[in-house]
């Protein structure tokens, strides 16, 4: 059995606990309302309207790789945890003297005898959501982090700009607000040439793209905004997907999550658990094989700021948290769908051996990387080349790229930017291979491709289409006019005429490589008609493929 307790976050105890005088039930609430308005108990904040009490949780169970990422194993994870009716009580019998007045029948004297107040009092006090005086909590962090300002938020507590509870796990020394030139080229040598030189990259994007989501959790405070889906594909196992994931793990916290494949509401389930962690990094590890990451649950939780987990039929709230997190994902040969390709940056390895995992590592830039990783002193000279990195590149006025990448060109800007910066070419250079790894864009563009072959322009009604892929017997055999191109349900059958209509209806004006789909009212038929059109001129067919609304802040 898994015995845990709580502490307060705070060092030491005042030499004398603030008082606290009660009475009759509305007396009890306001004077309990003011006291905490007041900062009679120590870490206490207002998050989203509610109090929490923010501690550390000693006990905690965890597996034994969170336990491989914690830097330092006598730290105790901090955590934030809504303040309810008896945790209130107690926080008010350890840290403050609540006391009525009360006549001693033998002295006639008025004393003041502690009390309790009553659980009806208590709630009623938490109920409000209005907390002017209370300090607010945007969340907590365990490695330093860039203020809006551009300023580097690396003391350890409460910092009154952001909002945000600085707990490292371990001691880090002070970063240079102006790193020197040989502080800033031995950071980018050790990060480009020495952590990550023998990991096998396919192209320079895949390495420049790492890079950028490794910096996300540092530049997230300064730029307030979203980041994509990290996605990390091998070609075969012992590739070195889960320790690539794993750098940004170790040094900013990591929680491991279970993929429910094509199980929406376990996914849903697993993400709000995730989120009362305070791991930086979220990582579904070691996807099966060939997997497609289609889940429009995921997509709501990458381009929300936001993540509601709310409670059906009941009249609670729900579960609200911010979504702060950087979400990674490793796998063999992993595919995508949906509108997953434009809301993550891919990351392709390939060791082009048949045995990586029995390769020489004499000669690598750090030999067994995975156990380099687990002391605390070797996390922290990671973290602190990536600071030095960030730095300079504030210093430099943090320029832009010109980056696009629709909920995320925020993030897409700044960290192309930051590698322009430092001379690290080939970020999101690989677009043409994430279109490639989105089987339903791959399954449209040849469906319309061969559509715009056997029809030209003719306007086809879907029950005309549907009739088209039957096969037609040619020479004794039976002959399929379109060579396997035509979409098929999820039994691998043509679909009705009215279930095609309505595939179709979902794609119109939606470019799939050259070809798009445009559709108009036949009132002879008195029903839709649907035809193909190509353009031969690629970048136009790439730009027009996002209705208008969506072109400026999409993938180019």
């Amino acid at each position: 059995m898994n015995n845990t307790s709580t502490t307060d976050v705070s060092a030491g105890q005042p030499a004398e606990k603030p008082a606290i005088q009660i009475g009759g039930e509305a007396e009890t609430i306001r004077a309990l309302t003011s006291a905490l308005g007041n900062g009679a108990l120590p870490d206490v904040y207002v998050c989203g309207g509610q109090l929490v009490h923010l501690s550390r949780v000693s006990g905690k169970a965890a597996s034994a790789a969170e336990h491989a990422h914690q830097i330092d194993a006598g730290a105790l994870p901090v955590q934030a945890d809504p303040i309810t009716s008896p945790s209130l009580a107690w926080l008010l019998a350890h840290h403050a003297f609540v006391f009525r007045r009360k006549k001693n029948k033998d002295t006639e004297q008025w004393e003041e005898v502690e009390a309790s107040p009553t659980k009806a009092a208590l709630s009623a006090v938490l109920s409000s959501r209005y907390w002017p005086d209370v300090r607010p909590l945007v969340g907590v962090v365990t490695s330093p982090v860039l203020r809006p300002d551009g300023t580097l938020l690396q003391t350890a507590g409460y910092d009154t700009g952001t909002g945000l509870y600085y707990a490292p796990t371990v001691a880090m020394p002070a970063i240079p607000a102006q790193p020197s030139k040989e502080e800033v080229s031995e950071a980018l040598e050790f990060v480009t040439s020495t952590l990550l030189r023998d990991f096998p990259f396919v192209a320079p994007a895949d390495k420049a793209n790492h890079i950028g989501l490794m910096i996300a959790p540092i530049l997230r405070p300064y730029l307030g905004c979203l980041t994509p889906f990290g996605l990390i594909s091998a070609t075969t196992q012992s590739s070195g997907k889960t320790l690539l994931a794993e750098i940004p793990g170790y040094i900013y916290g990591l929680k491991h999550l279970v993929w429910r494949n094509n199980d929406e509401n376990e996914l849903q389930k697993s993400i709000t658990s995730a989120l009362h962690s305070t791991a930086a990094v979220m990582l579904w590890d070691n996807l099966a094989e060939g997997t497609e990451v289609s889940s429009a649950v995921l997509a709501k939780l990458l381009t929300g700021p936001k993540w509601d987990d709310r409670n059906l039929g009941s009249n609670s709230a729900g579960f609200e948290a911010v979504n702060d997190r950087l979400w990674l994902a490793t796998g063999n040969n992993v595919r995508l769908g949906g509108d997953m390709a434009t809301r993550t940056a891919l990351v392709r390895l390939d060791p082009n051996d048949p045995h990586p995992d029995q390769r020489d590592q004499t000669g690598f830039g750090i030999p067994h990387l995975d156990q380099w990783l687990k002391k605390p002193a070797n996390r922290v000279t990671v973290l602190r080349h990536l600071l030095i990195l960030v730095m300079d590149w504030i210093n430099a006025g943090a320029p832009r790229s010109g980056h696009t990448m629709r909920q995320f060109s925020t993030w897409a800007g700044a960290a192309g930017g930051f590698l322009a910066h430092h001379g690290v070419d080939g970020f999101l250079d690989n677009l043409a291979e994430m279109r490639e790894a989105d089987d339903e864009n791959t399954a449209w563009t040849a469906f319309l491709a061969r559509w715009h072959e056997l029809h030209g322009d003719t306007e086809l009604r879907a029950r005309v289409l549907c009739h088209s892929a039957e096969p037609e017997l040619k020479g004794g055999q039976l002959v399929d006019r379109w060579d396997g191109t035509f979409l098929t349900d999820e039994r691998d059958r043509i679909p009705s005429s009215k279930s095609m209509g309505k595939l179709l209806t979902g794609h119109i004006g939606r470019w799939h490589g050259p070809h798009v789909l445009r559709s108009k009212h036949d009132k002879s038929a008195n029903s839709l008609v649907f035809w193909v059109e190509t353009n031969t001129e690629p970048d136009q067919a790439e730009h027009d493929q996002t209705p208008a609304d969506e072109q400026q802040t999409t993938l180019i």
